[in-house]
């Protein structure tokens, strides 16, 4: 540490369902915030290897060792805590980029985000989609927690995430249940945001082959963040993501005209995904790269 700079450690009480979470504050010798580092340590089964990294500092601050300071003792407290990777996200071409390949961080993966305005909507079109007939399914749609009369086939659902395409990412394995489910909703929730999802459940005896989430804010303005989309394996190629997500876009823009837009990001070694989003209107925003430390 130099002598200038200051690190204050700090930890939030609370676990929540994604982990615990550990904050370290960097000030200048006058009390100055210079930056801030979150860890956050996964606590589930099958991702307790992992945590997660995020990284701020002042632009005024930059290339005077502050950011590197909070590194070192973000690694630190994972490698203690038994973790055996660290991963991050920065847009490509950013500071935060270039930072973390200097730190010794990897590429893993790259993510594409793209963005749905009403005015690229084409909704009478997205609404035709939204209305064709599949043979053997039908769409469920609820706002926050699952309906019970679904619930358990909808937690056996989430295994369809189980094979999602990940890059090099040591993402490790997201074990649902019940419990996990109701969480997650709830976390949402409490937020202020609304939890929107749209199934497609096999008619042969009604259990979902399929889901798609959308996060809208609880005010009705601003974007909505789709969250998973997925289809299980056995139910794959009859186009039941395109027909979940068009019904999604247009439920979001019916109930929430104020919304600006819809956002999505897809990993590009997930070509199918991303050929829906495109032919669904979605316009590619940015790129990002998710980065990966093995300690």
């Amino acid at each position: 540490m130099t002598a200038e700079t200051v690190l204050t450690a700090l930890a939030d009480p609370e676990e929540t369902c994604a982990g615990r979470h550990l904050v370290w504050l960097a000030s200048g010798p006058d009390g100055r915030p210079l930056g801030t580092a979150s860890l956050r340590l996964f606590t589930r089964e099958g991702q307790r290897h992992l945590a997660e990294l995020d990284v701020q500092v002042h632009p005024a601050e930059r290339r005077r060792r502050t950011g590197s300071l909070l590194v070192e003792a973000a690694v630190a407290a994972a490698r203690e805590d038994g973790r055996r990777a660290v991963v991050s996200q920065a847009e490509a071409g950013s500071p935060g980029d270039a930072f973390l390949l200097a730190s010794g961080f990897r590429a893993a993966l790259v993510l594409t985000y793209a963005r749905l305005s009403p005015a690229d909507a084409d909704l009478p079109a997205l609404t035709a989609v939204a209305e064709e007939p599949h043979a053997g399914y039908r769409l469920a749609a609820w706002e926050g927690m699952v309906p019970g009369a679904l619930a358990d086939t909808y937690v056996a659902s989430r295994r369809a995430m189980d094979d999602m395409p990940m890059g090099a990412v040591d993402y490790g394995t997201v074990v649902w249940d019940l419990d996990r489910v109701r969480e997650a909703a709830l976390a949402v929730a409490a937020r202020g945001d609304l939890l929107h999802t749209v199934a497609a459940v096999d008619r042969s005896d009604g259990s979902i082959a399929g889901f798609t989430e959308l996060v809208v804010p609880g005010i009705g303005t601003g974007d909505a963040q789709h969250y998973g989309t997925a289809v299980l394996p056995e139910h794959r190629g009859r186009g039941l993501a395109r027909w979940m997500k068009a019904a999604s876009i247009v439920g979001a823009f019916q109930r929430h005209p104020g919304l600006g837009g819809l956002l999505t990001d897809t990993a590009d070694n997930n070509p199918y995904m991303r050929r829906v989003n495109d032919g669904l209107g979605y316009l590619p925003t940015h790129t990002a790269y998710e980065y990966q430390l093995d300690l």
